[in-house]
């Protein structure tokens, strides 16, 4: 019985018969672990679906998708992986490589493909942008599973008045139901990273995102210098002071000491509605 692709990732050959090796400059960290591979893949909703793949890399997530979904398109920026890919599903049938920074998609390439759900293991130093590049360009992708850093994905789901709680927990709260999967040591990759890892599972709200986006600049504006008071970071938010004492609110309260509600309370009573 063949081994996983997850279980050669140290011995898979690239170019010239020569072990293909992880690039940094794509900030590339394969996964070694079979079963942390499988338990993406069945998380990631993807049975009998049409699945968007972001960064298969040399194939170990894109296995474990291909046995249980109904298509996958995988989009890889790099060429190595890509001949990888090529060689090692080149029998399949529902697999569409597509070689692609992922982060160019646009909204009618991704609505052509019928998927909804999208799933990847993300290079590090791009998750922000190509998360907000899914919900902010590509509404037709209402699932989405990946593998982040974990300080990162402490950030995602983080609770008012704790240090990880920032402008982009609210933001992404405000837009999506957040999950924490799994947590993932840094002895499943090769290489092994400096950090700790986890996957998280985001599912998007029904909200009129457009509408919304004076209100992200409000919080924005609000976590700008965190430690500051709220009513520095806001002066030019017409009577701060006045909407803080009618909520009960000290005007010497900094930004991550408001909950959700709270914020949306300042927005609707601002005159930046």
């Amino acid at each position: 019985m063949q081994k996983p692709i997850s279980a050669q990732a140290q011995t898979i050959k690239g170019p010239r018969e020569h072990p293909l090796s992880a690039k940094k400059k794509f900030g590339q960290n394969f996964i070694i672990d079979p079963k942390v591979v499988e338990k993406i893949a069945r998380l990631a909703d993807a049975q009998d679906r049409n699945i968007i793949e972001i960064g298969p890399g040399i194939g170990a997530l894109t296995e474990q998708l291909l046995m249980i979904a109904k298509h996958v398109t995988a989009y890889e920026i790099d060429k190595d992986c890509i001949k990888v890919l090529d060689e090692q599903f080149h029998e399949k049938e529902n697999l569409s490589v597509i070689e692609k920074d992922f982060l160019t998609t646009t909204a009618e390439e991704i609505e052509a493909t019928q998927a909804s759900h999208c799933v990847g293991n993300l290079p590090y130093y791009i998750t922000t942008p190509i998360l907000f590049h899914i919900l902010e360009d590509l509404p037709s992708i209402r699932t989405i599973t990946i593998m982040v850093q974990r300080e990162v994905a402490d950030r995602f789901n983080a609770q008012v008045n704790t240090k990880d709680y920032n402008a982009l927990s609210i933001i992404l709260q405000t837009l999506c139901d957040i999950k924490m999967v799994m947590k993932v040591p840094p002895n499943v990759f090769h290489p092994a990273p400096n950090v700790d890892s986890a996957v998280v599972q985001l599912i998007r709200k029904d909200v009129d995102q457009a509408s919304l986006k004076p209100f992200f600049a409000l919080v924005k504006k609000g976590f700008v210098q965190r430690r500051k008071t709220l009513t520095n970071n806001l002066k030019d938010v017409p009577n701060i002071k006045a909407i803080l004492n009618d909520l009960n609110l000290s005007e010497s309260i900094r930004a991550e000491a408001l909950t959700l509600d709270q914020w949306r309370q300042i927005y609707e009573m601002s005159s930046l509605r």
